[in-house]
């Protein structure tokens, strides 16, 4: 079915059982340098679920370059470590590589016990949030004998192959780059000079290596940053790579303080793609592809497209190690999604939380939480088949017990058909699509269109009742709530309606904020058109960009707090700002609504009451439990549990992972 992504390929020598890579990731597993079980069980599973490549890292080279908080391989007392790390990978079919790290610029001081970070030039980082040191010719030669010695000790632990990292915004894009690189001698200035650091680099660490040890490079294919890099540079870059002695080039998309969205679902299915073909016409070594891969089906598109030789799957192995052997015998159905909402992997890891995935309740615990098939199947009814009732219901399934899933609605998914309507967001109906093949693999029987109530639970008398109704609209307490011009947002969000000139948004959370971009977004023209239009030059660029941004509605915020998006994840919150910027989307804040009359709103801010005229007003203030059945279940003498929203309203994380610890408890 996908012939080219699973056929194998070679690297230099060395041939990989697939196109497939998992390439590396900051997991933050540790913090101190070292690697654990927690990193072998995670590792672990990738190769055991038929990843053709795998890749641990990013791996420090030294202290300066990464703070010690990533796995460390700076010191020959690491090599045993490492031994049993490409070991756990090869033994289940796996190549395993590694990725050599050093940050330069983009070291945090917090880290680095009062020093400064190293760097080109003394430019100060909008990333770490801290001026560097300039290197002296002694620190240049100094890690680079640092990335030729961590090779060398990778090659002795036992590794298939080395990735040199030079993408992100990381110390070699930082030489490459001429607004970070200033310097006046023989690494500044010229496109020859800037180059010369990972020239030198990857010809000292293949020369340490040996002619047959697959070399390869994670680059940058634009760095999406002002006055940097753009790919007219960077297929020069890596035609300097393949004559410096790699063997395989991964392209991937801009630094980390791009204004370009790198990794969240605004960004299309293979977005970057481009760039991996840009550097492919130009080199005659593999070129591998990255960045919001997800499906099988996309990914072999990019390589029978010719975009690519390989591809990245990073997020998407989180959320489903078993991504190969699933697509492998034709069951792409029961993938696990990866939905790109970034909150348990780069939201965890930019607050310097461990990486796990809200759709995935193994990811990060492979070693910890194991599904054992139980030795008395019991009868387990479930009561909702939103997230938590779903994932409660097939985890119980898939430990051997019989399963009945009750809704009261037509359809599975719950909140989803809300949280998946606005814009960028309509990954999470991917859910629906693996639940049903789910539900259906493990013989889960499902009750549509059923409300249950005690007098069903008593005439159905389960050994185990799991207990997932969800949550509610939050009505706060503004006098005229039950005006005709209020809409509950999640009542918008579940069906479109044609809504007026002025619309007001209460509530600047998460569902206040999404709801906001998808009434400015109402009447903006479709990407359909936008490429019509664009192809006949039928509009100026500038009409275009008005046609895009310039909705059917004004949209005005109104947050009581001082900021707005509190709860919403850090690396997601600039995107979904900047969209709302982008959609002319207005913020009242510290602003409290008093009340609402035939469309005029009235609120107070800093000691005074004002007044504006709306057409609609949409209530976005929050959720409540929906506790029909928990209040009156401890007195039926059934054990259960209570999970998701109507436990307490939360997240994706708190459904999937709550429905999934509650079913192992049974």
């Amino acid at each position: 079915m996908y012939q080219n992504l699973l056929s194998p390929i070679t690297i230099n020598k060395l041939e990989i059982r697939n196109r497939v890579v998992y390439p590396s990731l900051g997991l933050l597993y540790s913090y101190d340098g070292t690697l654990n079980d927690r990193y072998y069980e995670y590792f672990r599973e990738k190769a055991r679920g038929g990843t053709g490549l795998v890749t641990v890292g990013p791996v420090g080279i030294d202290f300066i370059g990464s703070g010690g908080i990533i796995p460390m391989l700076d010191s020959d007392d690491a090599i045993p470590g490492f031994k049993k790390m490409t070991s756990v990978i090869k033994e289940e079919g796996a190549r395993a590589w590694i990725q050599l790290f050093h940050a330069g610029a983009y070291s945090y001081p917090m880290l680095l016990k009062g020093d400064a970070p190293i760097a080109p030039s003394a430019v100060y980082s909008r990333y770490s949030k801290a001026m560097p040191r300039e290197m002296t010719i002694e620190d240049i030669e100094k890690v680079r004998e640092a990335f030729v010695s961590a090779a060398a000790r990778a090659q002795e632990a036992g590794f298939d192959g080395v990735e040199i990292l030079g993408s992100g915004g990381y110390l070699i894009t930082q030489f490459l780059s001429s607004i970070k690189n200033q310097r006046t001698d023989a690494y500044g200035g010229s496109f020859e000079n800037r180059v010369r650091f990972p020239k030198e680099v990857i010809e000292r660490t293949r020369e340490r290596l040996g002619a047959d040890f697959p070399l390869t490079i994670r680059m940058a294919g634009n760095d999406f940053v002002t006055g940097s890099n753009t790919d007219n540079e960077t297929k020069e870059f890596a035609k300097v790579y393949e004559a410096a002695g790699v063997d395989a080039i991964s392209v991937t998309g801009g630094w980390h303080e791009t204004h370009v969205p790198q990794l969240p679902a605004s960004l299309p299915q293979s977005g970057f793609a481009f760039l991996a073909y840009n550097i492919k016409k130009e080199v005659s070594v593999p070129v591998m592809a990255s960045n919001r891969i997800s499906s099988p089906e996309t990914a072999e598109k990019l390589l029978k497209d010719g975009y690519a030789d390989m591809v990245s799957i990073g997020r998407g192995l989180i959320a489903d190690p078993h991504w190969v052997n699933k697509a492998m015998v034709g069951r792409s159905d029961e993938i696990r999604p990866c939905v790109a909402c970034l909150q348990g992997c780069m939201d965890n890891v930019m607050t310097g939380q461990p990486v796990t995935c809200v759709a995935n309740p193994l990811a990060g615990y492979e070693g910890e939480r194991i599904i054992e098939k139980c030795k008395t199947p019991k009868n387990v009814m479930v009561v909702g088949a939103g997230l938590a009732g779903l994932e409660a219901a097939v985890t119980a399934a898939t430990a051997g017990h019989s399963v009945d899933l009750y809704e009261k609605n037509d359809e599975i998914g719950g909140q989803l058909w809300v949280a998946g309507a606005p814009p960028h967001k309509g990954e999470l109906f991917k859910f629906v699509r693996y639940y049903q093949a789910m539900l259906w693999k493990h013989n889960v029987s499902l009750h549509l269109n059923t409300r249950v109530d005690d007098r069903l639970i008593r005439e159905k008398n389960p050994d185990f009742l799991i207990v997932a109704e969800g949550a509610e609209p939050l009505l706060p307490p503004i006098d005229g709530m039950d005006d005709p011009s209020v809409i509950s947002a999640w009542d918008l969000l579940k069906e479109d309606r044609l809504l007026g000139d002025e619309v007001a948004i209460i509530g600047g959370g998460a569902v206040g904020l999404e709801t906001a971009l998808k009434v400015a977004a109402k009447g903006t023209i479709t990407p359909e058109i936008l490429h019509f239009l664009f192809t006949y030059e039928a509009e100026s660029v500038e009409r275009l960009r008005e046609l895009m941004f310039q909705g059917t509605s004004n949209v005005t915020v109104f947050e009581m707090l001082p900021k707005v998006g509190k709860d919403v994840g850090k690396s997601t919150k600039w995107v979904l700002m900047s969209d709302l910027d982008k959609y002319g989307v207005a913020f009242t804040t510290e602003a409290k609504v008093v009340s609402i009359k035939n469309g005029l709103l009235t609120y107070e801010k800093d000691g005074k009451t004002h007044q504006q005229q709306f057409d609609h007003i949409i209530n976005a203030a929050g959720s409540k439990s929906v506790k029909n059945i928990a209040e009156k279940i401890e007195k039926m003498n059934i054990p259960f549990a209570v999970i998701g929203d109507g436990a307490q309203p939360g997240k994706i994380n708190h459904a999937v992972h709550g429905g999934f610890l509650a079913a192992l408890e049974i």
